[in-house]
């Protein structure tokens, strides 16, 4: 198996490595090429202002085997080789290579790291069912290499595949009635409450409304300065672009009052972000809008609805299930 060490994006085929993520130990949004070059294009919204782009891929006679989307940065006082992406707008990261290779894809991987003398790993935002994180630590291991793993964050979770009396019912009790009467509630305020996904057809202008809204909230305005605003942008556009984009809102007095930015992909619906107008907090406008995503993702047959990373107890209140992404690190 051939490594090579690439330093620009551009040295890959999109759409080689796409087909290479659908077979993938974990396909996300968030390793799709253009979600992930975009994200290097503006280094994470100003995360990281001072970074070296690694990509290595491995080929075997001329056949896509793996690709490590990489770089290094400074991190707590030292250098490290992180993931592309990481680590706060990215939630699921992970190698990009088949099961049957993924073994010894990543085996080489680690060999040819140290060849290259490259800095210890630091990798965030793993799913805690990628096999990643036991090959990391038996390869560790096996080198006498140092080894921390820990779970870094929750990622609550609803699976569905049933229709949408079927998911309430598996909502506790309370839980279930406030869903039902906030929902009610809303649709018979005489207000026009209504919701849509929206078309995208001026997509700066759509882009505007939901960072509007998304703005309403105190700590997301603090988020949203202006390299984060440039970063979302540029992966809603790269989202819409190629087909993945799920973006709704919900009206009321004839304006909008709730958006929920989403990913439509792999059969599932993946909670990106939401705002709210803070003058209809009468309406509870957040959950009835939650509602009719998830009415949506049943309707339309979408196996789960993931809302990522965070503990917000509103997920919980939906029926969600945590999962968890962890953090691993290997030196030498």
């Amino acid at each position: 198996m051939k490594y090579t060490i690439h330093n620009n994006f551009l040295e890959f085929n999109a759409q080689e490595w796409n087909n290479l993520l659908q077979e993938a130990v974990s396909n996300t949004p968030f390793l799709r090429y253009e979600y992930q070059q975009a994200w290097w294009l503006h280094r994470g919204g100003g995360e990281w202002q001072d970074a070296r782009l690694v990509l290595v891929s491995a080929h075997e006679d001329e056949k896509l085997i793996g690709i490590a989307p990489l770089f290094i940065s400074e991190y707590e006082n030292k250098p490290a080789l992180l993931l592309v992406g990481s680590i706060e707008i990215s939630d699921y990261l992970d190698l990009i290579t088949r099961k049957e290779d993924h073994a010894r894809f990543l085996a080489g991987l680690l060999d040819f790291i140290s060849a290259q003398n490259l800095p210890s790993l630091d990798w965030y935002n793993l799913p805690d069912s990628s096999a990643t994180l036991p090959l990391l630590k038996a390869e560790a291991a096996a080198r006498n290499w140092t080894h921390h793993e820990e779970m870094y964050r929750p990622t609550p979770r609803i699976p569905l595949n049933c229709d949408f009396e079927e998911y309430l019912a598996r909502v506790e009790k309370k839980q279930r009635h406030e869903i039902r009467r906030k929902t009610r509630r809303a649709e018979e305020s005489g207000r026009g409450v209504r919701w849509y996904i929206s078309d995208m057809r001026d997509v700066e202008s759509e882009i505007d409304a939901f960072l509007h809204l998304m703005a309403q909230d105190p700590n997301k305005e603090s988020f949203l300065k202006e390299p984060m605003r440039t970063q979302m942008r540029e992966i809603i556009r790269a989202a819409h672009q190629n087909g993945w984009l799920w973006l709704a809102f919900l009206e009321a007095d004839g304006q909008r009052i709730a958006a929920a930015l989403n990913f439509d992909y792999d059969n599932k619906l993946w909670g990106y972000n939401a705002g709210v107008d803070r003058n209809f907090m009468e309406l509870s406008p957040g959950w009835v809008l939650l509602t009719y995503v998830i009415q949506w993702c049943c309707e339309n047959k979408r196996a789960e609805f993931d809302f990522m990373r965070g503990d917000e107890e509103y997920k919980y209140r939906f029926g969600a299930v945590n999962q968890y992404v962890m953090r691993a690190k290997v030196s030498r």
